[in-house]
């Protein structure tokens, strides 16, 4: 389990992570997401070390994490950190090197990485000769190649391709199936609702939503989807009703006194009623809502 607890850090007079917690149980996908400049990156890298932490703590199976635990840690930054004029199986096998693989060790497991996204015939070309997408898969090897306790990975979809998005999705799937804690960061939204076990959702230094989409969505409004074959613009006059959005002949709305018999009966005297149903907010809609 991995925990943050109360994390601060400014820079100057700017507070940017302001009294943070959230945990990353073990086999559970954690979607980390929130505006730019909303704090994930500094929080990411307070969880690595990068970046000190000046109040609060971040525990490790329930203990203060320690360099050593780290080092098993798998990190993808915002900032890509490879060599781009260096090859691109010597820099995965160096860096399994570097987190205690064997030489033969590191090798085949840096191959068996480069074939499951479709580079293994590009391993000795060196990494700047590589499409940005590309360059983005030796990135997420790199990160995954000595079988990391955790992962904390910032931005790690940014430039992949629908085949490759999928390709990544299988893979930390397999980690959270093995129990390792995977928290990574996303402007995808579409993505991390079909993705993600829970959600943690920052606003300006600090978490203003976290737990499951269907807790989130049950702290949400109830919205419903109505559809006649007339013109529902009378929603807008009908007490106790706020309407969301109109869509043609749909709407969405929210009760704020009426109930659905009452809306159903007057939809009812004005025509015929294509649908009525609740409408389930996206993850979209619910980062928009708490972070207004």
């Amino acid at each position: 389990m991995l925990e943050v607890a109360q994390l601060v850090r400014r820079f100057g007079e700017h507070v940017a992570v302001d009294g943070v917690s959230f945990g990353v149980p073990p086999g559970a996908l954690t979607g980390f997401v929130g505006g730019n400049g909303a704090g994930k990156t500094t929080t990411m890298r307070m969880i690595m070390g990068v970046l000190a932490v000046q109040s609060g703590e971040i525990r490790w199976d329930g203990r203060p994490v320690t360099a050593q635990d780290r080092r098993s840690f798998g990190y993808m930054p915002e900032e890509r950190g490879l060599y781009p004029k260096q090859p691109v199986l010597d820099q995965l096998v160096y860096l399994a090197r570097l987190r205690g693989m064997s030489a033969s060790g590191a090798k085949q497991r840096a191959g068996e990485l480069l074939a499951r996204f479709g580079l293994a015939e590009r391993g000795k070309d060196k990494l700047e000769s590589l499409s940005l997408g590309n360059q983005q898969r030796v990135q997420i090897a790199a990160a995954v190649i000595a079988q990391p306790t955790a992962l904390i990975l910032d931005e790690p979809f940014s430039g992949l391709d629908p085949a490759a998005v999928d390709s990544m999705v299988e893979l930390l799937r397999e980690y959270a199936d093995q129990g390792v804690p995977v928290l990574f960061s996303s402007h995808q939204l579409d993505l991390v609702e079909r993705l993600c076990d829970q959600l943690v959702i920052l606003s300006r230094g600090r978490v203003v939503g976290q737990g499951s989409v269907e807790s989130l969505r049950a702290g949400s409004a109830a919205r419903y989807r109505l559809v006649l074959d007339s013109d529902p613009g009378w929603l807008r006059e009908f007490a106790g009703v706020r309407v969301i959005s109109l869509d043609g002949s749909a709407a969405v709305l929210e009760l704020a006194g009426a109930g659905t018999d009452e809306v159903l009966q007057e939809a009812l005297v004005r025509g015929s009623v294509r649908e009525f149903a609740e409408a389930r907010p996206t993850v979209a809609e619910i980062y928009r809502e708490v972070t207004a």
